[in-house]
């Protein structure tokens, strides 16, 4: 999943492209990395034996490649069969772990032409998944408090509460992490790590598959190291062009679109919690969380559902169909005031949090990557018109009534100047790549994709569908033109449709 938005905020974000520029060094690490076994990574967990996982170090800060450096976790498996090349991934996030992704995707693919014809690879960016040093801003207990905060006083005194919170936070960050790895860890210094990567599994050009945010990845690596591109299929982008406040605009009216379409699915139900009637989906919808604010839900864990973790399951849920009866469930707990703790579940799997109440770094990161990854306005008016914006594109997410006020996002209270400005993408060279893009997709909406395949003069494969991404996900259509390109650079037919 690439996540995409933050629980309780209007204000969610995807990341923008960089333009990487500078001068190129070449990888800290010249010596040819030693594979090993997975498990220093992924511990027990099952891995198709063939796996095999290593680390490669790169510089910090890539202006001081004699500097301090990152471990970055690797995992290749290797193709069963006559080898075409490198296929690397990206799951998206930002800060999804690659290692876990392409440890699935090995078992999933091993039988296939993709699993016999490329060594599947992927690395964990810095500061993400079993990368080190790895990006943590907050201990388990300081996350479950942020989680308790609702975010939707949007009165004077609320405002000046909710940044409070996100100084803390941000605050935390450069405490924990330093002011060196901060400013250096978004996708511009990815991009050369990609590259790093590429050096050392001794591959001239690389083949790869993005993700959700993997795409601002891939895209960030075409423009730097076009050479180095065989194949690149973008699936559920985003516009590079575009600043972070329209782009959160275009989200949120993603979200919308999948929660209209869930809810009128659920209305096929008597027994919806929304009930049947289209015009007042939205409405039902806010009867039921908006109490929250003031008192959370009792769940049968003993934690209680408050109002920001019942915004976050609910988007959480909009992701994909398979999670739609989930959502059902947790907002017919809170009609009937019994357990609603499906969308508190929800909530846990969008923030990574696990059984025993540990989390992973995944949100951390999210967060860190995507303020040095582009400029926020740091003047409040901007964020006032942002919330009258996004209540416009995504009511069903608009607390209350427009007050005039509106906190600033995180990143606008960074501690660190951002990286990059928008800008268009520019093409690796013609034939290299393809982009996929849903008509219903929540977190990186079609238009997106559209504007992405224009700017990169690619083929754009459109599917039919409300979810999140959509390639080797069983679509037979999208499956066999991926597969295609990837094996011997056949190009789409115009206007494709799935």
């Amino acid at each position: 999943m690439g996540a995409m938005w933050l629980a309780g905020r209007l204000f969610a974000v995807l990341l923008a492209l960089i333009t990487a520029a500078g001068m190129v060094y070449a990888p800290a690490q010249a010596a040819p990395p030693a594979w090993g076994g997975c498990a220093q990574f992924l511990g027990d967990a099952p891995v198709i034996t063939t796996a095999r996982c290593t680390t490669v170090a790169v510089p910090i800060d890539w202006a001081n490649p004699q500097g301090a450096q990152a471990q970055l976790a690797v995992i290749r498996i290797p193709a069963s069969g006559p080898r075409i090349g490198t296929l690397m991934v990206n799951p998206g996030g930002p800060g999804a772990s690659a290692v876990d992704t392409v440890a699935s995707m090995g078992t999933a693919l091993a039988a296939s032409p993709l699993g016999q014809q490329f060594d599947l690879v992927g690395f964990d960016p810095r500061g993400v998944g079993y990368s080190t040093p790895q990006l943590r801003c907050r201990s388990d207990a300081e996350f479950d408090a942020y989680r308790s905060e609702p975010m939707a006083d949007y009165s004077p005194a609320g405002v000046a509460h909710i940044e409070e919170v996100y100084r803390t936070f941000a605050q935390s960050c450069l405490d924990n992490m330093g002011p060196q790895f901060l400013a250096n860890i978004g996708t511009a210094s990815a991009a050369q790590d990609m590259d790093a990567v590429r050096a050392a599994l001794g591959e001239e050009q690389l083949s790869y598959l993005g993700f959700s945010y993997g795409t601002e990845l891939g895209t960030a690596y075409a423009q730097r190291y076009p050479e180095r591109v065989r194949a690149m299929v973008l699936d559920g982008a985003l516009d590079p062009g575009s600043d972070p406040i329209s782009e959160s605009v275009w989200q949120l009216t993603g979200f919308q679109r999948a929660f209209d379409d869930y809810a009128a699915d659920c209305a096929k139900s008597p027994d919806c919690p929304l009930g049947t009637d289209p015009t007042q989906f939205v409405a039902r919808y806010h009867q039921l969380i908006d109490p929250l604010v003031a008192r959370p839900a009792a769940t049968s864990d003993g934690r209680g559902l408050g109002y920001a973790d019942a915004i976050t399951g609910t988007a959480n849920a909009l992701y994909g169909k398979r999670y739609w009866p989930y959502l059902t469930s947790g907002l017919l707990g809170l009609q009937r005031g019994t357990d609603p703790g499906d969308l508190l579940q929800l909530a846990d799997g969008y923030w990574h949090r696990d059984a025993t109440g540990r989390y992973r770094n995944q949100q951390d990161a999210f967060t860190a990557i995507r303020c040095v990854d582009a400029p926020y306005p740091t003047d409040p008016a901007a964020w006032v018109d942002a919330d009258r914006r996004t209540r416009a594109a995504a009511p069903f997410m608009g607390y209350g009534t427009f007050t005039g006020y509106a906190p600033r996002d995180t990143c606008a209270l960074w501690p660190v100047p951002s990286t990059r400005a928008p800008a268009e993408a520019t093409s690796p060279g013609p034939g290299k790549v393809i982009v996929v893009s849903t008509t219903r997709d929540p977190a990186t909406p079609y238009e997106a994709g559209v504007e992405l395949a224009r700017q990169l003069e690619a083929p754009l494969v459109s599917f039919e569908g409300t979810q999140h991404t959509v390639v080797f996900n069983g679509d037979e259509c999208v499956d066999t033109t991926v597969l295609a390109f990837l094996e011997g650079l056949v190009q789409p037919p115009p206007g494709l449709r799935c």
